[in-house]
């Protein structure tokens, strides 16, 4: 039970790395270039947004399975898709924040350009929020690998899962309950902890709370 549990771990913190990653990139990219060229650029953006929405990882799992088949891969691609309109909210809402500071109308005084502001000033200025938002989504993740596993449609075997360790204990629950406890407390545990690191981040990096302290 152990070793199950410490390479279900490493499955899920692989899932959760991997795919959080595709939408920390992907999704700060849009947000950025949403809140830079602004008008029917940043229209279109959040549209497509919003039409990710429509489709959790859950659902977008059960697509790709149909299509290319269960495997821990269509789980990675479909909580990545899910966490790309998440971070390209984020940006956006924070780097528009930003575009309206006075050093940024002094830095496009001095001829800089869009994008140049965008990586000397912006970027750096919304790096903390989406370092905040990136660990509570990679407890997202977590959640949601546990969630297909269970289901059939992430890791597949003889790869460990919590979520698979799950849903095989269910047959063997009055029989020997531990085995649905275990790997029920360390998703929980995961997730709290994530929680908690997120919130402590929150406290470190947000300059406001500092100033308070």
């Amino acid at each position: 039970m152990a070793s199950l549990l410490l390479m279900g771990a490493r499955n899920s913190i692989l899932v959760g790395v991997i795919a959080v990653s595709i939408g920390l990139l992907l999704g700060t990219a849009a947000g950025l270039l949403a809140a830079a060229r602004r008008g029917w650029v940043e229209e279109l953006v959040m549209r497509l947004a919003d039409f990710t929405f429509a489709f959790p990882a859950i659902l977008s799992a059960i697509m790709l399975t149909a299509v290319f088949g269960a495997g821990i891969v269509n789980a990675i691609i479909a909580i990545g898709i899910f966490n790309i309109p998440t971070f390209a909210r984020i940006s956006r809402a924070s780097a528009r924040q930003i575009w309206a500071r006075e050093y940024v109308l002094a830095a496009r005084a001095c001829g800089k350009g869009p994008w140049r502001i965008t990586l000397d000033h912006v970027l750096p200025n919304i790096a903390a929020v989406l370092i905040v938002q990136a660990t509570i989504q990679f407890a997202l993740a977590i959640l949601a690998e546990a969630a297909l596993s269970y289901l059939g449609l992430g890791t597949q075997p003889p790869q460990p899962s919590w979520g698979r360790m799950l849903a095989e204990a269910q047959t063997l629950l009055y029989q020997a309950p531990l085995l649905a406890v275990f790997p029920g407390v360390a998703i929980a545990m995961a997730v709290l902890g994530l929680n908690l690191l997120g919130d402590g981040l929150r406290d470190v990096l947000d300059p406001k709370l500092t100033r308070k302290r």
